[in-house]
């Protein structure tokens, strides 16, 4: 008698969210989202001034080393998620409305990190001036806008300093590889010349909620090609 077929590995996904933002943004993904589901909450920083390295290590230690995986950025949670790839190397990263690397930071956010305008602004400025925020993170209004305004009113400065500092000191030579998902009208990071593999139409910086449905269909397909052995990201 043969041996029964083996039944194929349940995929599992690690997902973690934007700067500010927590587990209600993957609210309509993870329902639609086939294998294992992880969210990583966000740590508080050590200090001021802990490295984004250390900080990615620490946010590893919940995923163990042989495990195979996909770690899923959304935004700033992109960069993490490849400085935790970097100590974890059978995961794979996809990036969401995130940046594969420093160097592909929008001019906007360069221009403010050349005139450090960053360190006199209060980092929740936007809960201040959530029209702004909506506009500039492509939100819909509605239960959408609603969600958005309560993860402003939400954030922890202490933390949200942190992270645009740690986006802005990113040194990322020698990071790993990723698959992108961007979106066409996302505004805080929008797609430049270079390749995305994934480019949905009017999707917004905010499309892990609004877009849910497309998005968990990617990331499905993604791991249902990652069997056997770790397949090579394009």
């Amino acid at each position: 008698m043969p041996d029964a077929a083996r039944p194929e590995p349940q995929p599992v996904f690690y997902l973690i969210s934007g700067l500010g933002a927590d587990e209600r943004v993957f609210q309509r993904l993870i329902p639609q989202l086939r294998g294992t589901v992880h969210y990583l909450p966000w740590l508080p920083p050590a200090d001021a001034d802990e490295p984004i390295t250390a900080y990615a290590a620490r946010m590893a230690e919940s995923i163990p080393l042989e495990q195979r995986c996909w770690l899923v950025g959304v935004s700033f949670g992109g960069t993490v998620a490849l400085e935790m790839a970097r100590l974890r190397p059978l995961a794979l990263v996809a990036l969401v409305s995130s940046i594969p690397g420093a160097d592909q930071l929008p001019w906007l956010l360069k221009l403010v990190r050349a005139t450090g305008v960053q360190h006199w602004l209060p980092p929740q400025i936007l809960r201040l001036m959530p029209r702004v925020g909506q506009w500039y993170f492509g939100v819909s209004n509605g239960p959408e806008y609603e969600l958005f305004r309560q993860i402003l009113l939400d954030q922890e400065p202490r933390y949200t300093r942190w992270a645009i500092r740690s986006l802005f000191r990113w040194d990322s030579r020698d990071i790993g590889p990723s698959v992108q998902i961007r979106g066409t009208h996302d505004r805080v990071f929008p797609p430049g010349p270079a390749k995305v593999e994934y480019l949905i139409q009017g999707g917004t910086h905010f499309m892990v909620y609004s877009r849910a449905d497309e998005i968990a269909r990617i990331l499905n397909q993604l791991a249902a090609d990652f069997t056997a052995e770790p397949p090579v990201v394009p």
